[in-house]
């Protein structure tokens, strides 16, 4: 009986073991079915290319305030850098690597604090694409190799003609590196070179051109929609156009970047800014137009100095205002400080200061051109982009060609044009000088200048010029 009892009891015990075990099972596999239906779905970006991306699922931590993409669970302790050369680089500088590069790029944008490397001693060859975001934040692009541009015109589609590398809708990015981003833009400038320089807009040209080449030609890097972006210690050279340019963005900072290109190559700017604020540029070549910029501790030359515009091309609209510029040295450069607008343009350039600018061998050290144009003729239009409230002082050193050239508008003359502290002796380099050309500027001067002649450069304002300044203030 006793032992009957004790199968008994044995019975018991296994039965509510086995019990147990399928419970704990049923329940694990509840709780992964559970996770799996409740895993969020990749973010699909909306049409509204503006708008704030929804917030991440409250049951996960955010990393970042900033709106950001919903992937999930990612895995923290993978390796945060992502070579090229693992999804499929080449890196020979022949083979087409814009595939590998967009995979990486892919796969880096869903982890924080990521890198995609570009990695040293190889040379890359990119179509022109497209990097986009929203992406987790923190995101690196460390180049240390060569990014090359494919070299033949023909090569390019037609539809990517704006710019080489675009990047898109990104927030908290930074580039930096010891390598190179190579626009190969040397077909694209085609013809043969000419020195000459049109006294009326100030620009070099290039005397023939080949027939297929398209009137539009890339930017190198673009950035559009982006924000608290750094771009720092890398070098752009050859671009077909501008060097980086960032539109419709803010927060920028550029540091120790060097930007090269031939000195008579036509319109590449070193860095361009449009519908852009709040920007930092220092140790680096520039040509700008926005607000709220601060731009210092600037080595150019040779190459075309720094310049405020082209603004107000096709009757566009420009709004360009809080401009400070200073600690600029500038050799061999086609022009000094320059303010460029197209005739017929619309809306205006206030509160610019150039200052403490020193100049060797520059052609023209200081330029405001409201008869900018880029070809031979361009038709007369009354129109023009106001220019009021701007500030040279303590610009010194030698030209090459003409001390000053002030040409303003006959319908929009310029207002409130202070020239303080000016001393620029021709070079003993050059023969040929040309007098200061003033033309429908207004303003007030101050001693010491050199040469004279500038003390009579700006006319006195009677006040009905401020007010049409004033008047092309509102389409801002």
């Amino acid at each position: 009986m006793r032992r009957n009892d004790k199968s008994s009891l044995l019975f018991v015990l296994i039965f509510l073991l086995i019990l147990s075990v399928t419970f704990s099972i049923m329940s694990v596999e509840a709780r992964k079915h559970h996770t799996k239906k409740s895993k969020p779905r990749p973010h699909k970006h909306q049409k509204d290319k503006h708008g704030p991306e929804p917030e991440p699922d409250s049951r996960f931590p955010s990393p970042a305030p900033a709106p950001l993409p919903r992937y999930g669970f990612y895995n923290r302790t993978k390796s945060s850098i992502f070579d090229v050369l693992s999804f499929g680089a080449k890196g020979d500088g022949v083979s087409d690597d814009t595939k590998a590069l967009i995979a990486a790029w892919k796969a880096a944008c869903r982890v924080a604090g990521a890198t995609v490397e570009i990695p040293s001693e190889f040379k890359f060859l990119i179509k022109p694409i497209t990097l986009q975001g929203p992406c987790m934040p923190n995101l690196v692009l460390q180049i240390d190799g060569t990014l090359l541009a494919p070299p033949k015109v023909g090569s390019w589609p037609k539809s990517s003609l704006f710019q080489w590398i675009n990047f898109k809708w990104l927030h908290n990015f930074t580039i930096q590196g010891n390598g190179i981003v190579d626009g190969q833009g040397f077909e694209w400038w085609g013809g043969s070179q000419s020195n000459s320089i049109q006294l009326y807009f100030v620009t070099s040209h290039w005397q023939k051109k080949s027939k297929h080449i398209p009137e539009m030609k890339p930017t190198a890097l673009r950035f559009y929609a982006s924000y608290n972006v750094t771009v720092r210690d890398i070098k752009i050279n050859n671009s077909p156009l501008c060097h980086l340019k960032f539109d419709s963005s803010g927060g920028i900072k550029v540091k120790n970047i060097h930007i090269s290109s031939p000195e008579n190559s036509p319109n590449t700017d070193g860095i361009h800014l449009q519908n852009t604020k709040d920007v930092e540029i220092q140790h680096s070549d520039i040509a700008c137009g926005c607000s709220n910029v601060h731009i210092h501790h600037i080595s150019c030359g040779p190459g075309h100095g720094i310049s405020l515009g082209g603004l107000g091309k096709d009757k566009s609209v420009a709004c360009v205002s809080d401009i400070v510029v200073e600690k600029i040295s500038l050799q061999n450069t086609l022009a000094g400080v320059r303010i460029k607008t197209w005739q017929g343009g619309i809306g205006s350039v206030k509160n610019v200061s150039f200052s403490s600018i020193q100049v060797w061998d520059v052609k023209v050290p200081i330029i405001i051109d409201q008869y900018y144009c880029d070809k031979h003729l361009c038709n007369n239009q009354t129109g023009a982009v106001a220019i009021s409230g701007v500030e040279f002082n303590q610009i010194i050193g030698t030209y090459s060609v003409q001390p000053i050239h002030l040409a303003c508008s006959n319908s929009v003359p310029c207002s409130d044009v202070d020239l303080i502290d000016i001393q620029l002796k021709p070079s003993s380099k050059y023969q040929s000088f040309q007098q200061a050309l003033c033309w429908n500027s207004y303003g007030k001067s101050q001693a010491p200048l050199v040469p004279s002649s500038i003390d009579y450069c700006l006319r006195r304002d009677s006040g009905s010029v401020k007010r049409i300044a004033r008047s092309h203030e509102h389409m801002c």
